[in-house]
Order: structure tokens, then sequence, then C-alpha cells
């Protein structure tokens, strides 16, 4: 069936199934075809055959994660295995290295051991220092493909990024906090690590859509907590103990929890409206108390898979993904739609 449907004999067939000599191209490609559209392989088969005779080589592509844990770091590493999975009959091999620190040497440092072990492209979400940028466009320059996840580096030559829009989002949690509080009510926002452009761009779109609404900058002080339970805790204890007439907590940084015990400990749960990002397990039961009134959410998972999907065809297929990137989405949740994420 397969060789009459392609126009051949039957050794053809068999040549092109075992990937001998002797047949052109424009043969090979027949053949294949027929053997797809006659369900004589497997799907996985007919690709990784479909692969072996197009001439494409054994890939590995590089991950660099960030040095952030819980919900984000899960998440991630879920996309990365499911990319991993997908990728088993495609000659496709990821490795992967996380961050110990934020500091830009540090990174720097692990890209450049990924490199040793032969990586063609990488995927990465790291602060957004000018040495970096720099180190991005010197891979740019030797045709190694870079794509940003999470938060973006937007100067450099990565590829693309993949990740939400950081700034709507600020601006989706502005527009929720001045619906609670007082035209002339105080503000707490709280940001991860402001030399991560993720984390930049959410405070630039909360406090530029807080000033379209008539709310002051005075209005709204900023700290920043790195991502760290206990500095988090410290810092929002010291500002509420020294500012007992703050309504509002806009948490741009993943420590949620650091926040809503310091607002326990001053006995303002459920007074004080705290605004956060993302919808770990812990965010829920937070949801669920009425410690936390919204959460922001985007698709983690994504951000860890989809870049390995462009590099993987980018390399071996030649398609070039759009530099804008892929936005992996907003919902807003409060504790009666949680049960769906």
């Amino acid at each position: 069936m397969v060789a009459d449907r392609a126009g051949v004999s039957r050794g053809t067939v068999d040549r092109v199934l075992n990937n001998r000599t002797h047949v052109s191209p424009e043969v090979r490609a027949r053949v294949m075809e027929a053997l797809q559209e006659t369900g004589y392989l497997p799907a996985h088969q007919f690709h990784q055959n479909n692969l072996q005779s197009s001439g494409s080589t054994p890939i590995k592509l590089g991950v660099l994660l960030p040095n952030w844990t819980g919900h984000f770091r899960s998440e991630i590493l879920r996309g990365i295995e499911a990319a991993r999975t997908e990728f088993e009959d495609f000659q496709v091999e990821i490795l992967t290295e996380e961050c110990q620190t934020d500091i830009p040497q540090e990174v720097l440092e692990l890209i450049d051991h990924l490199l040793s072990q032969g990586i063609q492209g990488l995927s990465l979400c790291t602060p957004d220092a000018p040495t970096i940028n720099a180190k991005i466009n010197e891979l740019q320059q030797k045709k190694i493909p870079v794509v940003t996840f999470n938060s973006d580096l937007p100067d450099s030559g990565r590829l693309t990024f993949i990740g939400q829009n950081y700034h709507k989002s600020g601006r989706i949690a502005a527009e929720l906090i001045s619906k609670c509080i007082p035209r002339r009510g105080r503000i707490l926002a709280a940001v991860g690590n402001l030399e991560f452009n993720g984390h930049k761009q959410r405070l630039r779109g909360f406090q530029e859509r807080m000033g379209e609404l008539n709310f002051d900058n005075s209005q709204i002080h900023v700290i920043e907590t790195f991502n760290d339970y206990q500095i988090t805790y410290r810092k929002i204890l010291e500002y509420l103990q020294n500012n007992p007439e703050t309504h509002a907590i806009y948490m741009a940084n993943r420590s949620v929890a650091g926040c809503t015990e310091a607002v326990k400990t001053i006995g303002k749960k459920g007074e004080i409206r705290i605004i956060c990002h993302d919808v770990a397990e812990s965010t829920k039961l937070l949801l669920e108390d009425g410690s936390v009134d919204f959460t922001i959410t985007q698709d983690i998972f994504q951000q860890g898979y989809q870049p390995l999907v462009f590099l993987r065809e980018f390399l071996q297929k030649g398609k070039t993904p759009a530099p804008a990137g892929v936005s992996t989405g907003i919902s807003i949740i409060c504790s009666q739609n949680m049960d769906n994420y």
C-alpha cells in the first residue's frame, strides 16, 4: 500500500524505512508522506524516521534557572520535564543549571558551564544586567539562540520572550486596589528584586495606573524584599508599625506568607487589603482564610515548556518565533474561584 501510494517499489520503501542511501530527497518525501497517510508507522516512530531522514542532528538545549524556590520552581521544572518527554524521539537533550544568588557573575559562569557541555540553544531567567545582556549578544553572534522566560532582557539579542505582560498585570493590581481603599489611602508596594525586568515592569505598571486614578505617588511606598520570607516579614512589619494608617499592600514578589504574617502580628488581618501574584497552594490557603484578597495568576508551566519548544523548532526546523514572544495570560483569582487553578 505504501509503495503504491508513493509510486515506488517496495524495495525503495524498505530503503527509506531503514535510512539507506540511493533515494532522492523528492522520493524520500513521497514515501514519508505515504507512510504517514497509511498509518504504517506509529506517530512517534514516523517523526523519528522523518527527523533522521531529513539529516537533522542531535541537539543540546540549556536552561538556566534563578534562585527561586516554591511554586515557581516546581512549575518551571514541570514544564521542562514535559518538553524533555515530548522531545525523546527528536534527539534533543536538555541540561539545567540553577543559580544560588542574583549576582550577574554567577549567571555568566553558569552560562559558560552549559556552553562547555555543548549546548546549542539556551533558555534563561536572570537579572537585567549589562554584563548579561552583553553575553547574550555574544551568543547571538555565535549563532546560539537564547529565549528568556518570566523576566525579559529586552535590550539583549535574545530570540524571543515567554512570560506574562507584567506591565499590564501591575496595572490590574492597581485597578483592584483603587476599588478597595479610600482615595487618600496609603499603599505599601513590596517587590522582589528590581534588577529583574519582570518585577520592574509590574511596579511601573502599578504606579502608572494609580497615577491615572488620581492617587499621588507619595501615597505609595516601595520596598525590595528579594523574595525572602524573613526579609519580607521584617520589612513589612517595621513599615506597618511606623505607618499604622496603611490601607493596602501590593505584593509584587513571591513571599506572600511573610507579608500576611506581619499583618497578623499587628492585628490588622482583614483590615489591610492585600493583592499578590501567582496561585501556589499556600496562596490558596491565604485566600481561603481571608489573609489575601486577590491574586493575579500567570502560566508558569508554559514558561518552562515553551522556550524549549521554540529553541528546538528554531534549531531543527529553521522556524523563527516572533521577537515579541508569547504572553502566558492573566487571571484574577479570589477565594470564590481559586478551585479552578
